[in-house]
């Protein structure tokens, strides 16, 4: 095989029918948004449009659906703003969340008086929730809980309604950064009481370069970048028009193929799983990644018996066969100290091997991941 593309995490294959609708977007609907004229509200009508349709698959108001480039400008905006313009005083997370978190949280430290908790883990990597209200508890001022619906290296899936439920008993606000699971399962967020999610387009077979958040109504917020009065005045700039019609087709469509799409990927995933227990001897799954059940269908990170000093050129080895796959986010890449998710929930023994990350998409097949198989197999026994 030519190539053999594992890394859907990271950003996925743009569908041709998205390619096509953002073809005629851009050729047909080249007006500024902001114009009056015919040519301005004909881009206009396609923005709210989407707006619309983006809501509609949320069962969200589509005044509560605001386009920025991607989730880590909606993560920093909804974070930042909270605590500059929302009167948050004290944070929680935890210590695996997407850098766009844990880096902002940083910064905010540095730049305002608050205070940062960390809820606890277990040894696979979920959230101690008993932790999380206690600390809800023992709050002494207005709070804000982030933390991320799947974890995008070890897939473990938060449970969404308790820690909505935890938030409104001790009412405090709730983000959530959901870049791995909109477009992947579907999100009726009037049954939460959730302020904040954030998306991806990339993540769900869209453009890069744009995503949106959803910001509760009762929470307004103020921009990070200062302009124009696009997107209610919460995100300065001309908008990218074809960027979001791009996004809304491709959720669309994941939306409305979703359930034979699942299927074939969890196929793919649960034949992976298999394959790699049966070839490889001594592997083993970070987190609750091999559980069908507990983690997202899309990914799986393995541990394989080997050490780092000797796979040093494992991933290389695999890209010169054609195989793309990632040690772990694709934010973090050149980055020397290794996964902050792995190294948070691995011991110091287990942290010894190499972990790879290996995420699928509707468009793998059972015959690539044979492929997969035999030559990892052959690159261990080397």
């Amino acid at each position: 095989m030519n190539s053999v593309y594992l890394d859907n995490a990271a950003t996925t294959q743009i569908r041709d029918e998205v390619i096509d609708k953002m073809f005629q977007v851009s050729k047909n609907h080249y007006g500024n948004p902001s114009s009056t004229h015919s040519f301005g509200r004909s881009s206009r009508t396609l923005i709210e449009s989407s707006r619309k349709k983006i809501a509609g698959h949320l069962n969200v108001s589509p005044s509560e659906i605001i386009f920025m480039s991607g989730g880590t400008e909606a993560d920093n905006c909804i974070l930042r703003s909270a605590v500059r313009d929302l009167g948050v005083k004290h944070l929680i997370s935890s210590k695996i969340e997407h850098h766009a978190v844990t880096h902002t949280l940083d910064q905010l430290k540095v730049d305002y008086p608050i205070e940062i908790s960390y809820v606890k883990l277990d040894n696979f990597g979920n959230i101690d929730y008993a932790d999380l209200e206690l600390i809800l508890k023992s709050s002494q001022s207005k709070t804000l809980v982030s933390l991320m619906h799947i974890n995008n290296e070890i897939g473990n899936i938060l449970d969404m309604s308790l820690v909505s439920d935890l938030c409104k008993k001790y009412n405090s606000l709730f983000h959530s950064d959901t870049v791995q699971s909109v477009g992947h399962y579907k999100l009726d967020l009037s049954l939460l009481d959730i302020d904040f999610i954030v998306a991806s387009a990339h993540k769900f077979h869209g453009p890069k370069g744009i995503g949106f958040a959803y910001i509760k109504n009762t929470n307004p917020i103020k921009p990070l970048i200062f302009g124009g009065s696009q997107e209610k005045g919460c995100r300065a700039g001309t908008e990218s028009v074809h960027n979001i019609v791009g996004m809304s087709e491709a959720l669309d469509i994941s939306i409305n193929k979703m359930e034979n799409e699942v299927d074939h990927i969890k196929k793919i995933k649960s034949y992976f799983i298999d394959q790699l227990k049966n070839v490889i001897k001594g592997v083993e799954f970070n987190g609750l990644s091999s559980n069908l059940n507990d983690s997202t269908y899309t990914l799986v990170n393995v541990r394989f018996p080997i050490s780092k000093e000797k796979s040093a050129l494992f991933l290389f080895q695999l890209d010169m066969k054609g195989i793309a796959c990632s040690k772990g986010s694709a934010c973090q890449s050149g980055a020397d100290a290794g996964s902050h998710v792995l190294n948070n929930v691995l011991t110091v023994d287990q942290n010894k091997f190499v972990s790879l990350r290996f995420s699928f998409s509707i468009y793998n097949t059972i015959e690539e991941i044979d492929y997969v198989i035999t030559e990892l197999n052959e690159l261990i026994k080397e």
